[in-house]
């Protein structure tokens, strides 16, 4: 088994109900050799007395609590985390995630197979709640992006019957990713692992497409399994009335944010040939998408003014990743399917 030290830093807010369980099943890893932050985004309930309380019980591993004053969102949450921690591995970790004891040994012998494995993808079982952890409902087994640009995870609402093997996936999901620190450092923009200008929604594909463009690979590996009652997500349906109705399930937050940052997580990583290729199936599908802002979604305007506003970085951003990308349309075009 390997030794090499693993991060797992759980982001959390206003989680109460849930830290407990999520951190109680991070302290009972069979993994010999892992650090514990948990990164708090200025929880207004009693989040991190009940982590004081938990972390008071285990003296396996050690666990460092961060502090933010207010709530900076998925992405800049992560970021400090990643940055304060020291593990060769990186495990970001959702606090409405319980993870198998043996997660952590699994997903890491899957990275260890090969350097250029960047990312490792669990299997995620579907859940109501943390306590009814018996579900044969996938959650997620990694991320799928289609040719029109939407992006799916993969087995969502399917049972599981073993259907999705062990092997190269597009991405990794957020809800468990386990990093290697030195893709994170490869692919790092401006001091950022997570693009901040997303607060939330979209952040996770954005590094995943990132990841796969500088030559990383991501796998995903069924034996590191755990269970996560989702908030909000897209099921893999592909007619637009499905889509929409799914869409109709998200908070009008998340629907913000989903908007403004899938597009601008194209404008950051689209390789100009696969779009051209790709071109009426991504026109279609915008064509769409922003009547139904318009029409349906009040929040429309408010994601297309920070989605204005916000463009200009990320054609700078763009630019960065052009010049250092190592794989070109050739070989990204089987990933959109």
């Amino acid at each position: 088994m390997s030794n090499k030290l693993v991060s797992i830093n759980i982001l959390t807010y206003n989680g109460l109900d849930l830290i407990e369980q999520c951190l109680n099943s991070v302290l009972e890893q069979t993994y010999p050799n892992i650090e514990v932050l948990v990164v708090d985004n200025g929880s207004e309930d009693k989040t991190l007395e009940k982590i004081q309380i938990t972390k008071s019980k285990f003296r396996r591993f050690p666990i460092k609590i961060i502090e933010n004053k207010k709530n900076l969102g998925f992405s800049a949450g992560h970021n400090i985390g990643i940055r304060e921690s020291k593990g060769e591995y990186v495990l970001c970790l959702n606090q409405d995630v319980v993870l198998d004891k043996d997660f952590i040994k699994y997903a890491v012998e899957a990275i260890e197979k090969d350097n250029k494995i960047g990312a490792v993808q669990g299997k995620l079982y579907k859940i109501s709640n943390l306590k009814s952890q018996i579900s044969k409902i996938l959650d997620v087994t990694g991320l799928i992006i289609f040719k029109n640009r939407r992006v799916v995870a993969r087995g969502q609402g399917e049972e599981d019957k073993g259907q999705y093997k062990a092997g190269e996936i597009f991405g990794a999901d957020g809800a468990a990713p386990l990093y290697c620190r030195s893709a994170l450092e490869d692919i790092k923009l401006n001091g950022e692992y997570f693009d901040e200008n997303f607060f939330m929604y979209k952040e996770d594909v954005d590094l995943a497409w990132r990841m796969r463009l500088y030559g990383w690979k991501a796998i995903y590996e069924p034996r590191a399994f755990g269970y996560h009652p989702r908030g909000a997500g897209e099921r893999v349906v592909k007619n637009y009335i499905s889509v929409a109705l799914e869409r109709r399930k998200l908070s009008e937050f998340a629907k913000f944010c989903s908007f403004k940052n899938q597009r601008l997580m194209q404008i950051k990583n689209e390789l100009s040939a696969l779009f051209f290729r790709d071109f009426y199936r991504i026109i279609t599908k915008e064509i769409v998408a922003w009547l139904y802002v318009f029409l349906f979604e009040k929040y429309g305007w408010k994601s297309i003014r920070d989605l204005i506003k916000q463009a200009p970085k990320a054609w700078q951003k763009r630019k960065i990743i052009m010049q250092r990308k190592q794989v070109g349309a050739k070989e990204m075009k089987r990933w959109f399917i």
